[in-house]
């Protein structure tokens, strides 16, 4: 008998096996870096709605230490992710005692942000710094006269 060209059947079923074991091993880790990205986009939305809300933050001067503030981002703004934001708002640095009308203190704004289902949230924690200028209101004398 003599030989001709080609491949013999086993030598067909051995490079379908291994292909396959390829092609398997490639769509799983393209599956690992879909989700990766994913995770990314989500982590990268929310970082911005933070440094939004932070930004508010600083400027609302009718924000007092002790304050403690908290609400949900719009889901059509957090790309479809139930989220929401927690803030609190503490002195960092007052002037010496007592403290009078015109000085200038230091408050703490930590805001911390969430997002996911219940049992796959995340969240990570922003601080700021902002100056406050101190009012007689603020100090219990009433407007200046």
């Amino acid at each position: 008998m003599r030989r001709t060209a080609g491949f013999t059947l086993l030598e067909m079923i051995v490079a379908t096996v291994i292909m396959s074991i390829a092609v398997v091993g490639l769509l799983s880790g393209l599956a690992g870096s879909t989700h990766n990205a994913i995770k990314l986009r989500d982590y990268d939305r929310m970082v911005q709605l933070a440094r939004l809300r932070m930004n508010d933050l600083l400027v609302d001067q009718t924000l007092l230490p002790g304050a403690a503030l908290s609400d949900t981002f719009n889901r059509a703004q957090a790309g479809g992710l139930e989220a929401g934001w927690q803030a609190q708002i503490m002195p960092f640095e007052q002037p010496p005692v007592p403290p009078a009308a015109g000085q200038l203190v230091l408050d703490r704004i930590r805001l911390t942000v969430w997002w996911g289902a219940e049992r796959e949230r995340r969240t990570f924690t922003m601080e700021a710094f902002r100056n406050r200028l101190l009012t007689p209101e603020m100090l219990g004398r009433g407007p200046a006269q």
